[in-house]
């Protein structure tokens, strides 16, 4: 593999933990030295895994209830000089800046903070990363010498290219992990500002936040990540996938459990049947919705009598199965004739030429029928 570079050091500072011991000790495996920040450090250790705390590397302590951790010359130093530059190589000796080859990091959940019902405006300010994608950005723009690593998903594979180069990873892997971070921030950074707009008025420490949600956007900034790529479209023929944000609500937040694949009409139900659930007031109302084609099936008012010939089936409301307001009576229709046949009849009348004269005999029925109308007429008037 082409553009190989040796990983000798990883600094990790992540808030979402999973997968990580897993991965730190594919990394020390290969005698990469960890460095690590704040919990992502002390889960570590926890493992058993030998960590170098952020402090030791840049000689200056974490402070201010860890806003400043990473914000130092000696990281972004240590990110950014290139190994290939002369004048960047003895600037960095000359500061006892050691480099660093691998930044894994996932930034503060902020989206996620805000979706809370009730949160605290200050805690909503306290989750906007600031080391983090300072970072991201640093190991990205200087890809041709550092890996940056943003997802989870993405460390199982580079574990594996480890291994397979001698703790190396390839200029192909680098670029192509950069291009994900860059989105990364540019997504993180439209979260916090679209946010922060819908926010009426700052309030004090501890108080909820309040969201103008009346208000229209100055701006719609639309930056989500690919989740899933859908079996098809609104129609076969066409492609479909599924973005989502990073609040982790409604359907696009769902784990499938099972069956195929959705497709984007499952995905525009789903979604409908979520808005309309959430019209109730889930401490008081057990609801279900029930759409096909974002069409929702419609409660009676009152129990229907059962009428003749028709299929019935009582369905029992979850709040209270013995009160017969809360019965709900669906009719399922008498099975009809096949679509197929439906649809071959439907084709063979529309593909027959058209009559651009009437026939002989049609003409002859016509002038007749005429014939016997004007007859009636005359003998009705005593002609």
């Amino acid at each position: 593999m082409s553009g190989l570079r040796r990983v000798r050091r990883a600094l990790l500072s992540v808030t979402d933990k999973t997968g990580l011991v897993e991965f730190a000790r594919a990394l020390a495996g290969h005698n990469i030295e960890l460095v690590s920040t704040g919990g992502t450090a002390r889960a570590l250790r926890e493992a058993g895994l030998t960590v170098r705390d952020i402090s030791d590397l840049t000689g200056f302590p974490e402070m201010l209830d860890g806003r400043v951790k990473t914000l130092h010359p000696k990281v972004h130093g240590g990110i950014l000089h290139i190994r290939g530059n002369a004048e960047h190589m003895a600037a960095v000796r000359e500061h006892g800046i050691e480099p660093i080859d691998m930044v894994v990091v996932n930034l503060y959940a902020f989206e996620k903070t805000a979706a809370k019902p009730g949160a605290a405006f200050s805690d909503i300010i306290e989750n906007i990363d600031i080391g983090g994608p300072s970072m991201v950005r640093s190991a990205a723009k200087n890809f041709e010498d550092v890996a940056i690593v943003t997802a989870v998903v993405d460390y199982a594979a580079i574990a594996e290219e480890l291994a397979a180069n001698a703790g190396s990873l390839g200029l192909a892997t680098r670029w192509r992990l950069a291009r994900a971070a860059f989105a990364v921030t540019a997504a993180y950074d439209a979260g916090i500002a679209t946010t922060l707009e819908s926010i009426a008025a700052p309030a004090t420490h501890g108080e909820p936040a309040v969201f103008d949600l009346e208000a229209l956007p100055q701006t719609v900034r639309v930056i989500d990540p690919l989740k899933t790529v859908l079996r098809y479209g609104e129609n076969p023929h066409q492609k479909a996938a599924l973005y989502v944000d990073g609040s982790g609500r409604g359907v696009a937040a769902a784990k499938q459990l099972q069956g195929k694949e959705l497709s984007y009409n499952n995905i525009v139900d789903l979604d409908a049947c979520w808005n309309l659930v959430g019209e109730f007031d889930a401490a008081e109302d057990a609801a279900v919705a029930i759409i096909k084609h974002t069409i929702a099936a419609r409660r009676p008012a009152r129990p229907l009598s059962r009428p003749t010939g028709a299929h019935w089936r009582p369905i029992q409301s979850r709040r209270s199965a013995a009160s017969s307001a809360s019965t709900a009576w669906w009719m399922r229709r008498p099975r009809k004739r096949s679509p197929s046949s439906s649809l071959r009849r439907s084709l063979r009348r529309h593909s027959r030429p058209r009559r651009l004269h009437a026939s002989p005999r049609r003409r002859t029925c016509g002038y007749w029928r005429s014939r016997r109308a004007t007859a009636t007429r005359e003998s009705r008037s005593g002609r």
